[in-house]
């Protein structure tokens, strides 16, 4: 199968083009080289490097493609709210290009790279009333140490519950936003050009290859390279908050069985979680990067708190076993401490 892959040379999208090659796929690999996510490297041989807001100036690159994975974007938290531009940018109008030029190339299977920060602050049921919807924390409880969402009711903590596929999207950040625009875009192109897409909702993804130190390396990077420093990882809040950090391995293979699902089933979208199925604490993965770099180092909880972040989001891998056969091999307990001592990318 021949397989154009956006992204190809990043952190997930080479793990992708590694996992399609050895299993027997045509890569046909396209990145931008963006600075700020590979800094000064150079594109890899083979790579096309072109910018996917352009992809109607090279149609041509898609024609006899048979399905387009599309890892391309600007990830992670950004800075602030200045970066706004630049989400709607690369993500927002790259993805209406990168489908317009599908449609003109005839291309009519894609695989899309989405997010778990599209289900804002996840799903929480009170013992009481059922199910909530929690609004943003509020900056006064923040301040003050009560780091958890409550029941608009009766003022009771809730408790968090696994996110299925079907919750409602709630993006909080401006790089949400623009995964939630990704996904509708998608969707539409699906029903106007008779299309199939498969998205995929990566969770906390880790691994070797992982950006260090810049705006959009993830926690578990930071957290490697504060023990690298001989500094002890920097928890936010009281280090309760709840994620799943899902191997950029695993999130390789999810992409290969998504490839595959694009041949079955009506046109549409059909969104999935790609996670590894174990919650753990922030703390307890700053403990396990901690334990793999043979550091004594502990986590210092420090209670600073940013506003735009989420308390416990955790997804249900349910739908991506059931559906596409996707079941995480690697959990955190062996994947973040070897992840200490994994080749980064600088």
């Amino acid at each position: 199968m021949r397989v154009l892959l956006t992204g190809s040379a990043g952190f997930i999208g080479g793990a992708i083009a590694r996992r399609l090659a050895t299993d027997g796929h045509e890569v046909v690999g396209v990145d931008l080289m963006l600075p700020q996510a590979h800094g000064a490297l150079e594109a890899p041989p083979g790579t096309h490097q072109l910018d996917v807001r352009d992809a109607p100036d090279w149609v041509d690159l898609l024609r006899g493609i048979d399905v387009v994975c599309h890892q391309a974007a600007m990830v992670g938290a950004g800075t602030d709210a200045a970066d706004l531009p630049t989400y709607a940018m690369h993500n927002d109008l790259g993805t209406a290009a990168l489908l317009a030029a599908m449609h003109t190339a005839g291309v009519r299977r894609l695989v899309l790279a989405s997010s778990m920060v599209v289900y804002g602050e996840g799903r929480y049921s009170c013992s009481e009333h059922g199910l909530q919807v929690p609004p943003p924390r509020r900056a006064d409880d923040l301040r003050t140490g009560s780091f958890e969402n409550r029941c608009a009711v009766c003022g009771n903590e809730l408790a968090w519950q696994l996110v299925p596929e079907d919750a409602p999207l709630d993006p909080r950040s401006s790089y949400a936003a623009s995964k939630v625009a990704q996904e509708h875009y998608a969707s539409a192109w699906a029903r106007q050009a008779g299309g199939r897409v498969v998205a995929l909702r990566y969770h906390n993804v880790y691994g070797p290859g992982m950006p260090r130190d810049t705006p959009y390396s993830g926690v578990a990077a930071m957290f490697r390279s504060s023990l690298e420093r001989g500094e002890s990882p920097q928890v936010y809040e009281d280090g309760g908050q709840l994620r799943d950090f899902v191997h950029v391995d695993d999130v390789a293979r999810a992409n290969a069985l998504a490839i595959a699902a694009t041949s079955d089933g009506p046109d549409g979208l059909d969104a999935y979680n790609v996670c590894s199925g174990t919650p753990v604490t922030i703390s307890e993965v700053a403990g396990l990067v901690a334990r793999g770099s043979g550091s004594d180092l502990l986590p210092e909880v420090t209670g600073a708190h940013r506003l735009g972040d989420v308390r416990h989001v955790v997804a249900s891998p349910s739908r991506a076993l059931i559906e596409l056969g996707f079941r995480a091999s690697i959990g955190p307990a062996t994947g973040l401490p070897d992840f200490a001592t994994a080749p980064l990318r600088s």
